[in-house]
C-alpha cells in the first residue's frame, strides 16, 4: 500500500527489501522511493511493438531484450529504475549481490508521457550516460508520430536524429536493427482519451 508521508530517505538496500515484497513498482532516486504510474494503452502498445520486433530480429544473436519490469541500477547517480525497453549485449552484469538488477544496458528506450517527458530527456538521460556500456537512447512520443534518437560515437559524442514521418526508417547504431515508424506505432490510436499522470519525480511517498 502506498501512503503519502513526510519525506524520508532510504538506503538502496532498504529500497530493494521493500521493492521485492511490493505489488507495485517504484523507482529509487538517491534516497527517495517514487511510485511508478501505470501505462496507457498507447504506451504499452508502443513498448510491445518495439520490444517484440527487436527480440525477433536479434534472435540467436548476442543480445538480450528486456521490457518494463526489468530493474536497472545506475550506481553513479544512485538510481534504481525500470526502462520501458532495454537491450544488453553479451553477458548480463548484475548489481553487487543481486540477480534481479542489471547494470550494463547497451540501448534504452523510453516511451514519453506528458508528466515525465522532461525528466526522461534531461535528468534521466544524464544518469543513463554515466553507464559505461550505454550507447543508444530512443525517446518515443505516445501522442503523435515522433521519435528522438541519440547515438554515442567512438569519440564520446552523441548524435541526435529526429523522425516524424511514418514511412521513415530508424537504423540503430549500437544494434543491427531497423524499423519503420509505422511499425512502432502499429495499432496506436492517437484519438484515445489522454489521462494526465502524476509526476513520479515530484511524488513523495513511502511503502507501507
Amino acid at each position: 500500500m502506498m501512503i503519502a508521508a513526510e519525506q524520508r530517505y532510504y538506503s538502496p538496500e532498504e529500497y530493494l527489501e521493500l521493492e521485492v515484497n511490493s505489488e507495485e513498482r517504484h523507482e529509487y532516486i538517491d534516497g527517495q522511493i517514487i511510485p511508478m504510474t501505470g501505462g496507457t494503452p498507447n504506451h504499452n502498445q508502443i513498448a510491445l511493438n518495439l520490444s517484440g520486433s527487436l527480440n525477433f530480429a536479434l534472435k540467436r544473436q548476442s543480445y538480450r531484450v528486456f521490457v518494463t519490469d526489468q530493474r536497472l541500477w545506475i550506481p553513479k547517480k544512485r538510481i534504481h529504475t525500470y526502462p520501458d525497453v532495454m537491450v544488453v549485449q553479451g553477458q548480463l552484469e548484475f548489481a553487487a549481490g543481486r540477480r534481479d538488477t542489471l547494470v550494463n544496458p547497451l540501448m534504452i528506450v523510453e516511451v514519453l508521457s506528458k508528466s515525465t517527458k522532461s525528466y526522461d530527456r534531461d535528468e534521466k538521460f544524464a544518469a543513463y550516460r554515466t553507464i559505461p556500456s550505454f550507447r543508444e537512447y530512443l525517446l518515443i512520443d505516445q501522442y503523435t508520430l515522433h521519435v528522438e534518437q541519440y547515438s554515442k560515437t567512438d569519440n564520446n559524442r552523441w548524435i541526435f536524429t529526429e523522425y516524424e514521418d511514418e514511412d521513415e526508417t530508424i537504423s540503430l547504431a549500437a544494434v543491427p536493427f531497423e524499423i519503420v515508424l509505422a511499425d512502432i506505432y502499429d495499432k496506436v490510436d492517437f484519438e484515445d482519451e489522454v489521462v494526465e499522470e502524476i509526476n513520479p519525480v515530484q511524488e513523495e511517498s513511502e511503502l507501507g
